[in-house]
């Protein structure tokens, strides 16, 4: 009996393995795109900054997005009130701000109304770009965000960042945490457009797109919504282009990863189901491995195959070597269960010091 139930056990683990390795390796099987962008594509672009507070290294930031090898952009700052403590890096950087309008009627949030703000302002850019005041940008990444634009069959451009560790144990946790995010990022069935580096044509924001986009809570998820409604592509800059400096402690990252997986559930409900099963079943991979590879075969050794690919790539992404890599790496992916099963229940977010209900789009 043991063993026909050892035996059935064996064969589902090996069905779930199987699965775990195709999904696993799948980007670096799939066809790469080729595509080849003219130089002489040279628009109008206008390069929208909504600020709250004073960043982790907020004035090299904004030195960053000044200093970009792409030279015909406008760059817009925007903030609640001259009273907000990013006021004093903007005027310091010679940046020009606006204040965000107050809209009459008005559900979204402050980034989504900062933005509504410079795009009511400014409406003679064909190119818009979303930047976030938390992000440092390397000197080509307006070049390489904007160029893709030139084919009609992309609606979007984004770029995923490097979430550098600035800090102790929880910002290197926070680091392995955000690599999910380029995991998706290289398939184009759950590739999204994240708004801290995103470019779009300003036509995707019609009258009705637009209204739907300023009262949202999320400025991302309406945009990649809108391209996806168009059957508009969305391009993945597959570069390091974009770094976010982190030295966040446990509850300060706790509460950026649930709010981070609520978005993602509201933006696709299915989120929850394939992430709970994601990484429940490689939990109990690991698990199964150890145990019955002690315990009864070595050849069980092999469902510590997505363990050991998994840590692979995380290497990759790092470049370098991390002792505790291990460590980071288990603790990231139980923490993905928990904001799960947080982020399910979640009525509302804390975001920048507002709360607001995640039943707005």
């Amino acid at each position: 009996m043991h063993s026909a139930m050892l035996l059935a056990y064996s064969a589902f683990m090996s069905i779930v393995l199987i699965g775990f390795i195709a999904i696993s390796i799948y980007p670096m099987l799939a066809k790469k795109g080729n595509d080849k962008f003219k130089r002489s594509f040279n628009p109008r672009v206008l390069v929208i900054l909504p600020c709250k507070g004073a960043d982790l290294t907020l004035e090299d930031n904004i030195a960053s997005v000044k200093k970009q090898h792409y030279k015909n952009f406008k760059l817009i700052g925007v903030i609640d009130s001259d009273s907000d403590s990013a006021a004093k890096y903007l005027r310091a950087a010679n940046v020009e701000y606006l204040i965000s309008k107050k809209y009459k009627g008005f559900t979204g949030s402050g980034k989504t109304k900062a933005i509504s703000t410079a795009l009511d302002t400014f409406k003679n850019y064909d190119i818009c770009v979303i930047a976030d005041s938390d992000v440092l940008f390397s000197s080509d990444w307006l070049d390489e965000l904007v160029k893709p634009l030139q084919d009609e069959r992309y609606g979007i451009s984004t770029a995923y960042p490097l979430f550098k560790p600035a800090g102790g144990f929880w910002a290197w946790v926070k680091m392995i945490w955000s690599f999910v995010g380029n995991g998706l990022m290289e398939s184009e069935f759950t590739r999204f457009g994240w708004g801290g580096s995103l470019a779009f044509r300003r036509n995707l924001l019609s009258d009705k797109n637009y209204k739907y986009f300023k009262n949202s809570i999320s400025d991302d998820i309406p945009i990649t919504q809108f391209a996806k409604k168009r059957n508009l592509k969305i391009y993945y800059v597959n570069k390091h282009v974009a770094t976010v400096n982190s030295n966040d402690n446990f509850m300060k990252f706790f509460e950026w990863s649930n709010r981070q997986t609520a978005f993602s559930i509201l933006g696709n409900k299915r989120i929850f189901w394939m992430g709970m099963t994601f990484y429940l079943f490689n939990y109990i991979l690991l698990v199964s491995g150890i145990i019955l590879s002690i315990y009864v075969s070595y050849a069980f050794i092999i469902f510590l195959g997505p363990f050991f690919i998994g840590m692979y790539k995380t290497y990759t992404r790092i470049g370098s070597f991390v002792p505790m890599l291990p460590i980071y790496y288990l603790t990231a992916n139980a923490i993905y269960i928990a904001n799960l099963l947080i982020a399910k229940r979640m009525k509302s977010i804390k975001w920048r010091g507002e709360t607001y209900k995640l039943n707005v789009i």
